[in-house]
């Protein structure tokens, strides 16, 4: 089983800047993938950004540019850091890990961008 702790969210002003950060615990060897997803009010959830244990990243063409995610694999902790915020980035952030064909979900962590 794994645990995912997330932290960082919180209230800014458009064209500030955040650092999300996401804890795994328990089982963590195998995870393959991490990142975040974000669900704003009355809108589906989407995937902001994903990083392999290799490294390598994927991101949406929303967030290119603006938003950088990252991983250290020895701290078990994922960071996604934002930075020119809109006020439609704002969301509640969910991170998640991908092991063994399962996906595991944070608490998720509310971000407001102010206009």
């Amino acid at each position: 089983q794994v645990q995912l702790v997330e932290s960082g969210g919180g209230l800014v002003q458009a064209g500030g800047s955040l650092r999300l950060s996401c804890a795994a615990s328990g089982g963590i060897f195998s995870i393959i993938v991490m990142g975040w997803y974000r669900q704003a009010p009355g809108k589906q959830r989407e995937l902001v950004a994903s990083i392999t244990r290799a490294g390598s990243t994927n991101s949406a063409d929303s967030v290119k540019g603006r938003f950088t995610i990252s991983r250290d694999n020895a701290k078990n902790t994922v960071y996604l850091q934002m930075n020119s915020l809109k006020p439609e980035d704002t969301a509640v952030y969910y991170c998640f890990a991908d092991r063994d064909l399962r996906r595991y979900w944070g608490q998720g962590t509310q971000v407001t961008v102010s206009s």
